[in-house]
């Protein structure tokens, strides 16, 4: 087991959630009221990724999600995902364009996995982020598991160990839900490459930031405002951090049971509670939540409101 590491300063990145409207549009001026609510935050926002529907928008909407980021930023640092599933060109060639296009626009770029290098061996795959980090860094890696995504995959202890050679990798999100696997990360960086950002996406173990993981979540897009001060808490050495962690937690068990995908109602649920966003709805595509969620969702967000509220 990785040992505690009281009193660090966290990197918190926020996947941002992109709301529908009641017409099930797209609903652009709430999408830029969240994002601003991230970065007044303290936190990094991350879009076109799963919480904003990456899978589901057009090319066009991808395109508006980084147009509207770059306009509310002004400069600010974002992340954005480089996603090319279904795109018809080789998997290093996409990559590449991908890339280019979220540097285009001011982002650090994020590399989805896809389904082209699902089933390739881990040598190849490592030579084709290899080839795609020859243009320079920072890079963001990716692996989540097939709970998340079909194309999904984790990748063994020793791929993890051979990108960490890759010096325009600078960060890697880990979405397996399994906190041994994270664990084995977290040791294999801090022996060979302490400076690399290993940022977990478990929405079910949220305080492996305690142990050295850094973030980028889905779950907190709920709640950019009491991730942060559970971060500044815990950079603080103040116990009141697992507290708050703990209420954040059971937000993740509820809103991340199976089916998966359906987080991201969960949030829109949330976020609506909180008058963040105009209505719940979310993606017409994406699975949904019952309303007899709300309840318990809005029992949870009362005690975080009076936590942040202190």
């Amino acid at each position: 087991m990785h040992p505690l590491k009281p009193g660090r300063a966290i990197e918190g990145i926020s996947a941002v959630l992109l709301p529908y409207t009641a017409g099930d549009q797209p609903d652009w001026p709430s999408y830029r009221a969240l994002l601003e609510r991230t970065w007044t935050a303290g936190l990094t926002p991350a879009v076109n990724m799963d919480t904003g529907y990456v899978n589901l928008l057009t090319t066009a909407e991808r395109d508006r999600v980084l147009a509207e980021t770059v306009d509310v930023g002004q400069g600010r640092r974002f992340v954005a995902g480089a996603f090319i599933e279904g795109e018809a060109a080789a998997p290093i060639a996409a990559y590449r364009k991908a890339v280019e296009h979220i540097r285009a626009h001011g982002g650090t770029p994020i590399l989805f996995q896809c389904s082209a290098l699902a089933q390739a061996n881990e040598a190849d795959v490592l030579k084709a982020y290899a080839s795609v980090a020859e243009a320079g860094g920072p890079l963001l890696g990716f692996e989540l598991g097939t709970m998340f995504a079909p194309f999904g995959r984790i990748y063994s202890d020793d791929f993890f160990r051979r990108l960490l050679d890759i010096e325009a990798f600078t960060g890697l999100k880990h979405s397996s839900l399994d906190r041994a696997t994270e664990w084995r990360r977290l040791d294999a960086r801090d022996r060979q490459r302490p400076e690399f950002h290993l940022y977990t996406g478990n929405d079910l173990a949220i305080d492996m930031v305690f142990y050295g993981s850094d973030y980028l979540l889905g779950l907190s897009a709920f709640f950019v405002e009491a991730f942060a001060l559970r971060d500044r808490l815990w950079a603080g050495g103040d116990e009141r951090a697992f507290l708050v962690n703990d209420l954040l937690q059971y937000l993740g068990q509820l809103a991340f049971r199976a089916p998966v995908p359906a987080y991201k109602h969960s949030a829109a649920q949330v976020l609506h509670l909180r008058g963040a966003i105009a209505t719940d709805r979310p993606h017409p595509r994406s699975p949904r939540r019952p309303d007899s969620d709300v309840p318990l969702l809005a029992d949870v967000i009362a005690r975080l409101d009076a936590e942040v509220s202190r």
